[in-house]
Formats: C-alpha cells, structure tokens, sequence
C-alpha cells in the first residue's frame, strides 16, 4: 500500500516516508469488526437464535427485579438493580453488541427513573430530563477524556507502524533461540505496555511478526512453536494490563469510580509503585510456565533474525512522522511518570494535549478525518454508560444492597482483610469467566468493591482492596474468550483452547498466590492496605 494510506500524516508532509507497512484489519482494534476480521471462528447461524432469546431474556430479568418487592431498598435502588440484571446479561451473552446495549441502558435510565416519585419532592417524579443527566452523567468523567485520547494514541501508533518497529527491534536483538525469543515476546509487551493504551493492538502489533518467523521455519500456523510463542505474548499483554495504569480501558473505568465516589485520584506513577512489581514477577512466572507448559519442535528458528530484518528493511528508516511521536510519545510518558511530584498535571489533561499535538498540521502524525474513522467510538459509549450505571448503583444504594447481600451473609467485615481479599478476589476471577470485556466486568463490579470497602475496618478508607479487586479484574488468562486480545490471538489457528488453559491456570494461582503475598508484605509495607 501507499504511504499515504499507513501515514496520514503524509497529506502535509508528502516527501517524508511512512516506514510503516499497512496494518492489518486484523491489528486494528479500534474499528467495529476487529475481532471478526481476525480470522477468528465464525459464530454458527444457530447463535443468533440463542442471541434473540438472550435479549428478551435481558428485559425479563428487568421486568422480575422491578416486580419482586424489595423491602430494604428504595424504588430507584430497585430500578438500579434491574438495570444491572439487564446490562450483565447482555454483556454476557453479547445479545447485541456493546454500544447498543449501552444505548439501551441510557433510554431505560431515562425513562424508568424519569417517570420514578422524586423522594426530595413527594407526589412530583424525577422527569425524564432530570433522568437523562443521570444516564450520561459517566460522559462527564475525567476518565472517559484520558479514554478517548488513548483510544487516538493507540490509533496513532498504528497510523505510523511505530508500534510494530518496536517489536521488531526487540525480536532483531533476541536472536533466533527459541528461550530467548519467548522473553523477547514478553520484554515487547512491557514496552508497548508504556505507549499502546490499547490491549488489542500490542498484541496485534506483536502476533503477526511471531507468526512469520514461524513461517520463515517452515512449520505450520498450528504448530506447537507457534502455539508456544503466540499465547507467551498475548498472556504478557494481560499481565502488563495490571502493571501500568494507562494500559486497559478497564483500569481508568476503576480510577473514574474512585475519583468520583471515593474522591481520591490515582497518579500514574502511583499505580506503577503498586502494580508494576507484580506484573515483573508475573512476567518472570509467564516465561517458566509456557516452557514447561508447551514444547516446541524446535529450539532455534533459523532465518528468523533474517525475517526480521527483511521486514526492518522493507518498512525503511524512521519516517517523520514516527520520529515526531516517539517524541511525544517519550514525554508523555515522562509526564504521567512525575504527575503530583514534579508537576500538578492530571494525567488526563496531559493525555489529551498530546493528542491535539498529535492532529495539528505538519507536526502532528495524522489528520482528524483518518482519526474520526479509525478510532472506535463505540467503546468510549461503553465506558461512559458503564461509569453511568456504576454511579447510579452507588448513589441510589443499589451497590450496597448487592454488597451486603452477596458478601454480608459470610461475614467478611469480622474477618482479617487478607482474608477477605483472598475470598472477594476468588469470587472476583470465577465472575469473570462469564464477561468477554474486562470494561464490562469493572463497571459492574467496581461499585460493588467501592461499597463493600466502606463496610470493612481498612487504611486509607479502602482504596488499596478496591485497586486490588480492579488488579484481579484484569486477569484474562484463562480462556480465549477472557479478553479481547485472547481472541485476536485465537482467531489465526496457532493454538487451541486447551492449549491457552494449560498455561492460563497456572499463571491465574500463581497470580492470585501473588496477590495474597503482596497484601500481606509488599502493598501492606507502602501503606496501600
């Protein structure tokens, strides 16, 4: 293809190279078909009848919560109820895509809480304009705008290839031994964890590169090489999720919950303090289980170091435009880095000036027309309806109604707080094992963690147990439908299910083990919990 098509950038300044091979349909995570347009296994046709049913069953479950009389909670906590009902199984089951079913939740929180008695003026309800400011109060959030410019950034990267020169400097370094191919696919994922905030697009970035110097070997998509380094660099993508704060949509639907219902803000560096130890020891942890886990034909690939460079070659030297983000990209990065010790920045602010520097003729790297075509708006509405929910949850008393009731019977406020950490993050993984979409999963479970930790005996009124709980969330390790990266990566035939779940559940009790290990020393040594 054309530069001008892989570096939009290119209309300003024409006689500057893009260096950057077309990416893929498949690598592009931010259009509407990313995942069906990975190769990913076509759903039977008998799946839309089973959809169809999920969707009247989604406004059944509506219907029972509100009929069922709830004595200790208020008729708008009902309805807040009814409406989670209504969104977790249409998450769940993907009756109909995301945005949709976010669409769905902002009309019927406009009308059922529209047409609800206003409980400050009795005999008068709320009104479906006071209800609506309600529904979209979630597009108000700090975190939505740091989504939204990551979601540009993320789109930035693949405009320019940059991303994908980076991987392709790593595996240059790493040689062709297989062991050290293995943590080059791991170290490649923490770098690209610091400047791709999409997950989907460092695995993308990554999987295709790995796949050809399989090819290169001559052995087939679904060998055992292939399985080995594949799901290595797709399981390190998760790991790094938890490590770096601006890496996972899932992690800023966490932080908006927090700065909004626990009026505290999370810095950049001050999650990397907590996390990125983790992540480090999960990496390490990641590398021993897939060698264990999967053996490969062989443990060199030759003409591999050759492929790489051919590809090196092919994309050019540094365009322009990739010079001009790598710098951006670098002070950005130092900018979250020194947010509330160097500078009173929020991270949001600094994310979404970069990216006006981003879209600014001649020195930006793309135009507003390539970004409003590539970026999908769809999960900047799932996050925001998410965050909506979440707050309506918790301002009606709904999420602490489910929190007593899900987690009072067993006692947990007379337990020790490692163990109720031990026995929520085990609930928090097997809840997890019926949500494709980590967003989703936060944006149901935060509010209920937030109101549960007001409950318990816990520092810092307890935040660290509802970062904790956000750091489990982001487990996607144990099928290829926990996240949408595992998807993308399961769609090219390289591995099978059985194949990702003998390495997944390893690393999910070696990550939950972690947990409990830096609860009890390390989070509990920095004041966290």
């Amino acid at each position: 293809m054309s530069s001008a098509v892989n570096n939009p950038a290119s209309s300003s300044t024409p006689s500057e190279p893009s260096g950057a091979t077309a990416p893929s349909t498949a690598t592009d995570p931010n259009t509407p078909t990313a995942e069906a347009s990975s190769g990913a296994p076509e759903k039977p046709q008998s799946s839309g009848r089973g959809k169809l049913i999920a969707f009247f069953l989604a406004f059944i479950a509506l219907g029972a919560v509100l009929i069922i009389p709830i004595e200790t909670i208020d008729w708008q906590g009902q309805i807040a109820l009814g409406l989670l009902a209504f969104a977790v199984i249409m998450w769940v089951t993907e009756a109909v895509s995301y945005p949709v079913s976010s669409v769905l939740i902002i009309s019927l929180i406009s009308l059922l809480l529209g047409f609800s008695q206003d409980p400050e003026n009795p005999g008068e309800i709320v009104g479906t304009s006071a209800a609506l400011k309600t529904a979209m109060a979630g597009f108000s959030s700090s975190a939505v705008a740091l989504v939204a410019a990551a979601l540009a950034l993320a789109v930035a990267m693949q405009a320019t290839g940059l991303h994908r020169r980076l991987a392709l400097y790593v595996l240059r370094l790493a040689g062709e031994k297989t062991s050290n191919i293995v943590i080059g696919a791991i170290i490649i994922s923490i770098i690209l964890a610091f400047f791709v905030p999409s997950a989907t697009a460092r695995a993308g970035a990554v999987v295709p590169i790995l796949l050809g110097m399989v090819a290169a070997f001559g052995l087939a998509t679904n060998s055992k090489l292939s399985a080995l380094l594949i799901i290595t660099a797709t399981q390190a993508v998760s790991v790094w999720n938890v490590g770096i704060k601006t890496a996972a949509a899932q992690n800023l639907v966490a932080v908006g919950f927090i700065e909004s219902e626990m009026g505290r803000t999370v810095s950049w560096g001050e999650w990397f303090l907590w996390a990125a130890p983790w992540s480090v020891l999960m990496s390490i942890a990641l590398y021993f289980i897939m060698r264990w886990a999967i053996k490969p034909e062989t443990e060199s690939i030759e003409g591999g170091k050759a492929l790489v460079d051919k590809q090196l070659e092919e994309m050019g030297p540094m365009s322009g435009a990739e010079k001009r983000l790598t710098a951006i990209a670098v002070i950005l990065l130092l900018f979250w880095a020194t947010e509330g010790v160097l500078h009173p920045i929020d991270s949001s602010v600094i994310t979404i000036v970069a990216i006006g520097i981003m879209l600014l003729p001649g020195i930006g790297v793309m135009d507003w027309k390539y970004a409003q075509e590539k970026i999908n708006w769809g999960t900047l509405v799932v996050f925001a309806v998410g965050i909506s929910l979440g707050m309506f949850m918790l301002e009606t008393g709904a999420a602490t109604w489910l929190s007593e009731k899900t987690f009072g019977a067993i006692g947990l406020q007379s337990m020790p707080l490692l163990a109720t950490i031990a026995l929520v993050s085990l609930f928090n993984i097997v809840i997890h094992l019926g949500f494709a979409s980590a967003t989703s999963l936060s944006s149901a479970l935060i509010p209920v963690f937030i109101a549960l930790a007001a409950t318990l005996d816990v520092p810092n009124g307890g935040l660290g147990f509802v970062v904790i709980q956000q750091f489990v969330i982001c487990f996607g390790f144990l099928l290829p439908v926990s996240a949408p990266q595992n998807m993308l990566a399961y769609g090219t035939g390289a591995f099978t299910t059985r194949q990702f779940l003998k390495t997944g559940i390893p690393l999910t009790i070696i990550g939950y083990l972690l947990v409990l290990l830096f609860s009890a020393t390390y989070w509990n040594w920095i004041g966290l919990v």
